[in-house]
Protein backbone atom coordinates (compact mmCIF):
# COMPACT_ATOMS: atom_id res chain seq x y z
CA UNK A 1 0.00 0.00 0.00
CA UNK A 2 1.74 3.32 -1.48
CA UNK A 3 0.15 6.02 0.44
CA UNK A 4 1.54 4.10 3.97
CA UNK A 5 -0.10 1.69 6.43
CA UNK A 6 -3.58 2.87 6.52
CA UNK A 7 -3.94 6.31 7.32
CA UNK A 8 -0.74 5.83 9.05
CA UNK A 9 0.94 9.32 7.81
CA UNK A 10 -1.55 11.37 9.05
CA UNK A 11 -0.47 14.62 11.78
CA UNK A 12 -3.50 14.09 13.86
CA UNK A 13 -2.70 12.73 9.23
CA UNK A 14 -4.90 24.70 -9.66
CA UNK A 15 -8.48 24.47 -7.27
CA UNK A 16 -10.22 21.64 -7.95
CA UNK A 17 -13.61 23.08 -8.05
CA UNK A 18 -12.23 25.39 -11.37
CA UNK A 19 -11.03 21.92 -12.84
CA UNK A 20 -13.96 20.13 -11.83
CA UNK A 21 -16.46 22.90 -13.80
CA UNK A 22 -14.10 22.92 -16.40
CA UNK A 23 -13.90 19.67 -17.42
CA UNK A 24 -17.47 19.49 -17.08
CA UNK A 25 -18.21 22.35 -19.49
CA UNK A 26 -16.17 20.39 -21.85
CA UNK A 27 -18.02 17.45 -21.95
CA UNK A 28 -16.31 15.82 -18.85
CA UNK A 29 -13.89 12.78 -19.67
CA UNK A 30 -15.90 10.54 -21.54
CA UNK A 31 -13.39 7.85 -21.60
CA UNK A 32 -12.09 8.02 -18.34
CA UNK A 33 -15.32 9.74 -16.16
CA UNK A 34 -12.96 8.87 -12.70
CA UNK A 35 -11.47 12.39 -13.40
CA UNK A 36 -14.61 14.39 -13.17
CA UNK A 37 -15.02 12.66 -9.49
CA UNK A 38 -14.73 14.64 -6.51
CA UNK A 39 -15.53 14.55 -2.93
CA UNK A 40 -15.89 17.77 -1.21
CA UNK A 41 -16.07 18.98 2.22
CA UNK A 42 -16.65 22.95 3.43
CA UNK A 43 -12.72 22.71 3.95
CA UNK A 44 -11.38 20.76 1.37
CA UNK A 45 -11.60 18.36 -2.20
CA UNK A 46 -9.96 15.17 -2.68
CA UNK A 47 -9.99 14.01 -6.86
CA UNK A 48 -7.66 12.63 -9.10
CA UNK A 49 -4.78 14.57 -9.78
CA UNK A 50 -3.68 15.21 -13.38
CA UNK A 51 -0.17 14.18 -14.94
CA UNK A 52 0.24 17.82 -14.96
CA UNK A 53 -0.40 17.71 -10.81
CA UNK A 54 2.48 15.43 -9.93
CA UNK A 55 4.86 18.09 -9.71
CA UNK A 56 2.81 19.62 -6.71
CA UNK A 57 2.35 16.45 -4.90
CA UNK A 58 5.87 15.53 -5.29
CA UNK A 59 7.23 19.02 -3.80
CA UNK A 60 5.30 18.10 -0.71
CA UNK A 61 6.54 14.94 -0.31
CA UNK A 62 9.87 16.50 -0.72
CA UNK A 63 9.08 18.62 1.68
CA UNK A 64 8.04 16.39 4.28
CA UNK A 65 5.06 14.25 5.22
CA UNK A 66 7.06 12.80 8.54
CA UNK A 67 9.87 12.97 11.09
CA UNK A 68 12.60 11.21 8.66
CA UNK A 69 13.36 9.82 12.36
CA UNK A 70 10.37 7.39 11.75
CA UNK A 71 8.43 5.57 9.14
CA UNK A 72 4.64 5.14 8.95
CA UNK A 73 4.57 3.54 6.08
CA UNK A 74 4.64 0.09 5.19
CA UNK A 75 6.88 1.03 1.70
CA UNK A 76 9.21 3.35 2.78
CA UNK A 77 8.79 5.29 -0.37
CA UNK A 78 9.71 8.42 1.41
CA UNK A 79 13.20 7.48 1.99
CA UNK A 80 14.61 6.94 -1.70
CA UNK A 81 16.52 9.51 -3.08
CA UNK A 82 15.75 11.92 -6.02
CA UNK A 83 14.96 11.34 -8.75
CA UNK A 84 14.28 7.65 -7.69
CA UNK A 85 11.35 9.07 -5.35
CA UNK A 86 9.80 11.01 -7.78
CA UNK A 87 10.28 8.36 -10.61
CA UNK A 88 8.22 5.52 -8.74
CA UNK A 89 5.70 7.82 -6.92
CA UNK A 90 4.62 8.77 -10.96
CA UNK A 91 5.21 5.32 -11.99
CA UNK A 92 2.99 3.97 -8.86
CA UNK A 93 -0.30 6.53 -9.48
CA UNK A 94 -0.20 5.40 -13.20
CA UNK A 95 -0.44 2.25 -12.67
CA UNK A 96 -3.36 2.47 -10.34
CA UNK A 97 -4.90 3.69 -13.14
CA UNK A 98 -3.77 1.44 -15.87
CA UNK A 99 -4.73 -1.54 -13.63
CA UNK A 100 -8.14 -0.31 -12.72
CA UNK A 101 -10.85 -3.27 -12.73
CA UNK A 102 -14.15 -3.25 -10.86
CA UNK A 103 -12.76 -6.11 -9.54
CA UNK A 104 -9.57 -4.77 -8.00
CA UNK A 105 -9.12 -0.41 -7.45
CA UNK A 106 -7.35 2.11 -6.11
CA UNK A 107 -8.43 5.71 -5.81
CA UNK A 108 -5.43 7.52 -5.02
CA UNK A 109 -6.99 11.14 -4.80
CA UNK A 110 -5.16 14.21 -3.74
CA UNK A 111 -6.25 16.51 -1.73
CA UNK A 112 -6.97 19.89 -2.26
CA UNK A 113 -7.09 22.79 -0.07
CA UNK A 114 -8.13 26.33 -1.41
CA UNK A 115 -6.27 25.43 -4.93
CA UNK A 116 -3.14 23.85 -2.98
CA UNK A 117 -2.24 20.46 -2.87
CA UNK A 118 -1.75 19.43 0.25
CA UNK A 119 -1.56 15.49 0.39
CA UNK A 120 -3.65 12.07 -0.62
CA UNK A 121 -6.05 10.15 0.30
CA UNK A 122 -6.49 6.79 -1.10
CA UNK A 123 -9.19 4.34 -0.64
CA UNK A 124 -9.12 1.09 -2.64
CA UNK A 125 -10.57 -2.17 -2.54
CA UNK A 126 -10.72 -5.82 -3.71
CA UNK A 127 -14.41 -7.50 -5.03
CA UNK A 128 -16.25 -4.90 -3.81
CA UNK A 129 -19.51 -5.73 -5.18
CA UNK A 130 -19.19 -8.51 -3.51
CA UNK A 131 -17.47 -7.75 -0.44
CA UNK A 132 -18.60 -4.29 -0.10
CA UNK A 133 -15.16 -3.85 2.16
CA UNK A 134 -13.21 -0.66 1.66
CA UNK A 135 -9.06 0.04 2.75
CA UNK A 136 -8.08 3.42 3.32
CA UNK A 137 -4.23 5.04 3.54
CA UNK A 138 -3.24 8.34 3.27
CA UNK A 139 -0.27 11.51 3.96
CA UNK A 140 -0.51 15.01 4.51
CA UNK A 141 2.64 17.35 4.02
CA UNK A 142 3.93 18.12 7.18
CA UNK A 143 3.16 22.20 6.87
CA UNK A 144 -0.49 21.21 6.90
CA UNK A 145 -0.72 18.68 9.96
CA UNK A 146 -2.01 19.45 13.36
CA UNK A 147 -4.69 21.34 11.71
CA UNK A 148 -7.17 18.61 11.73
CA UNK A 149 -7.36 18.12 7.93
CA UNK A 150 -6.91 14.47 8.34
CA UNK A 151 -9.71 14.07 10.04
CA UNK A 152 -11.57 15.70 7.46
CA UNK A 153 -9.68 13.70 4.67
CA UNK A 154 -10.82 10.45 6.69
CA UNK A 155 -14.24 11.68 6.83
CA UNK A 156 -14.53 12.55 3.14
CA UNK A 157 -13.31 9.29 1.75
CA UNK A 158 -15.22 7.61 3.95
CA UNK A 159 -18.68 9.50 3.07
CA UNK A 160 -17.69 8.20 -0.77
CA UNK A 161 -17.02 4.81 0.27
CA UNK A 162 -20.69 4.63 2.70
CA UNK A 163 -22.86 7.08 1.33
CA UNK A 164 -21.60 7.01 -2.25
CA UNK A 165 -20.46 3.26 -2.90
CA UNK A 166 -22.65 1.50 -0.35
CA UNK A 167 -20.01 0.53 1.66
CA UNK A 168 -20.45 -2.25 4.67
CA UNK A 169 -17.13 -1.87 6.21
CA UNK A 170 -13.87 0.06 6.06
CA UNK A 171 -10.56 -0.85 7.41
CA UNK A 172 -7.14 0.84 7.79
CA UNK A 173 -4.21 0.62 10.51
CA UNK A 174 -0.80 2.52 12.06
CA UNK A 175 2.07 1.54 13.86
CA UNK A 176 1.68 1.16 17.50
CA UNK A 177 3.87 4.53 17.47
CA UNK A 178 1.55 6.39 15.23
CA UNK A 179 -0.73 7.75 18.51
CA UNK A 180 -1.85 11.35 16.01
CA UNK A 181 -3.44 8.62 13.45
CA UNK A 182 -4.55 6.03 15.87
CA UNK A 183 -6.07 9.21 17.46
CA UNK A 184 -7.87 10.12 14.15
CA UNK A 185 -9.43 6.91 13.63
CA UNK A 186 -10.85 6.74 16.76
CA UNK A 187 -12.51 10.25 16.52
CA UNK A 188 -14.33 9.45 13.25
CA UNK A 189 -15.67 6.19 15.04
CA UNK A 190 -13.08 3.53 13.98
CA UNK A 191 -12.56 0.45 16.27
CA UNK A 192 -9.85 -1.38 17.12
CA UNK A 193 -9.71 -4.67 15.26
CA UNK A 194 -6.53 -6.52 15.99
CA UNK A 195 -3.20 -6.30 15.37
CA UNK A 196 -0.29 -8.05 13.08
CA UNK A 197 3.66 -7.51 12.27
CA UNK A 198 4.16 -5.37 8.84
CA UNK A 199 7.47 -4.48 7.19
CA UNK A 200 8.91 -1.06 8.66
CA UNK A 201 11.94 0.32 6.80
CA UNK A 202 14.47 -2.74 7.60
CA UNK A 203 12.84 -4.82 10.30
CA UNK A 204 9.15 -5.10 11.27
CA UNK A 205 6.75 -3.42 13.92
CA UNK A 206 3.06 -4.09 14.94
CA UNK A 207 0.98 -2.25 12.83
CA UNK A 208 -2.72 -1.92 14.94
CA UNK A 209 -5.77 -2.51 12.48
CA UNK A 210 -8.82 -0.96 13.00
CA UNK A 211 -12.61 -1.08 11.71
CA UNK A 212 -15.63 1.03 11.08
CA UNK A 213 -18.82 -0.64 9.97
CA UNK A 214 -21.86 1.56 8.12
CA UNK A 215 -24.10 1.78 11.18
CA UNK A 216 -21.14 3.22 13.18
CA UNK A 217 -20.33 5.53 10.73
CA UNK A 218 -24.35 6.48 10.20
CA UNK A 219 -24.20 7.85 13.83
CA UNK A 220 -21.68 9.93 12.51
CA UNK A 221 -22.16 11.04 9.22
CA UNK A 222 -22.04 14.40 7.83
CA UNK A 223 -24.77 16.31 6.05
CA UNK A 224 -22.20 18.87 4.13
CA UNK A 225 -20.15 16.45 1.77
CA UNK A 226 -20.98 16.75 -1.40
CA UNK A 227 -20.43 13.64 -4.41
CA UNK A 228 -19.61 15.06 -7.31
CA UNK A 229 -19.62 12.81 -10.63
CA UNK A 230 -20.18 9.37 -8.89
CA UNK A 231 -22.96 8.51 -11.06
CA UNK A 232 -20.66 8.33 -14.62
CA UNK A 233 -18.10 6.29 -13.01
CA UNK A 234 -20.13 4.08 -10.76
CA UNK A 235 -19.73 0.98 -12.71
CA UNK A 236 -15.91 1.75 -12.52
CA UNK A 237 -16.24 0.23 -8.80
CA UNK A 238 -19.23 -1.74 -9.06
CA UNK A 239 -19.66 -3.89 -12.20
CA UNK A 240 -22.70 -4.41 -13.46
CA UNK A 241 -24.45 -7.69 -12.92
CA UNK A 242 -24.40 -10.03 -15.94
CA UNK A 243 -27.62 -10.55 -17.44
CA UNK A 244 -28.94 -13.85 -16.07
CA UNK A 245 -28.56 -17.39 -17.41
CA UNK A 246 -31.53 -19.96 -17.79
CA UNK A 247 -29.87 -21.73 -14.37
CA UNK A 248 -30.47 -18.20 -12.54
CA UNK A 249 -33.83 -17.61 -13.42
Amino acid sequence: MRAGAGDAAMGDAAGVGHAATGDAAAGGHAFWPLFDLVVRTPRLEIRLPREEEFGALLAVIAGGVHDPATMPFTTPFTDRPSPARERESAQWWWRQRAEWAPEKWNLTGAVFVEGEVVGVQDIYAEHFATLRSVHTGSWLGLAHQGQGLGKEMRQAILHLAFAGLGALEAHSGAFFDNAPSLATSRSVGYQPNGEALAPRRDGAARMINVRIDRATWRERQRDDIELVGLEECLDMFIAAPPEATPLDR
